[in-house]
């Protein structure tokens, strides 16, 4: 139970509290991203903290640093676990946020997105990241790296990134860094608007620390049952 993380990605507080309530108890962490944080600010957060659950509060922050650090210490007071900043914003704005997070009474662990699961190396390209690192490398596995090495410089507690990079990350990283993977799916189901996609197992096998799933539960016609295979899974990988 303390290795998935349910994305709750719905549009009320009531959507989210049913599918929390359909799930039964199979999962501990839930995530709250921008579509629900938007519609329903701290209060989702509350509520899930007060039914005893663990948040992921996945705001991918960027910003200058000063701004940062203010919502890392604003975070602070509303007992979220975890919390999301993009590396792409920069040591220095990653290291404000590790500097409050390290002295503010409450704080969440913070984790750096680094590529978003939905971004090949062409998307990428075509942003002006053009490095693929070596001819053995993509672009998205050597940006990755990229903002992994400032991620850990800055003193981040971990990082967001696709299964398709875990193992690199973490020989980069080392042993106890949090390594959170989405982008799961199912083998040989669609995966829908992401790019770079794995099974639970897989993602496991190759290093990841947890695991986000959103439609592939919340979507399901028994989200509980759904939940409870991919638990099996994470389970059957180690």
């Amino acid at each position: 139970m303390d290795r998935l993380i349910v994305a709750l990605d719905l549009p009320s507080a009531e959507a989210a509290m049913d599918m929390v309530d359909q799930l039964q108890g199979t999962c501990r962490w839930f995530k709250v991203g921008m579509e629900l944080y938007y519609g329903a600010g701290n209060a989702v957060v509350e509520e899930l903290r007060g039914r005893g659950f663990e948040v992921f509060l996945d705001l991918k922050l960027h910003d200058i640093p000063n701004t940062v650090a203010g919502a890392v210490r604003t975070v602070a007071t509303t007992g979220a676990s975890l919390l999301t900043l993009h590396a792409g914003g920069g040591e220095p704005m990653m290291r404000a946020a590790a500097t409050v997070a390290a002295t503010a009474p409450g704080a969440p662990r913070l984790l750096a997105v680094t590529v978003l699961t939905s971004m090949d190396d062409a998307e990428l390209r075509a942003v002006g990241v053009c490095d693929a690192g070596g001819a053995a490398v993509g672009v998205a596995q050597a940006q990755v790296l990229r903002l992994a090495r400032l991620a850990r410089a800055a003193g981040i507690d971990g990082l967001v990134c696709s299964a398709e990079e875990v193992a690199a990350v973490r020989e980069a990283m080392g042993p106890e860094a949090l390594l959170v993977v989405p982008g799961i799916r199912a083998a040989g189901t669609d995966p829908g608007d992401q790019s770079r996609v794995a099974t639970a197992g897989e993602a496991i096998a190759r290093g990841a620390s947890m695991l986000v799933v959103g439609r592939p539960i919340t979507r399901a016609d028994d989200p509980a049952k759904a939940a409870a295979a991919i638990l099996t899974e994470i389970a059957a990988a180690g």
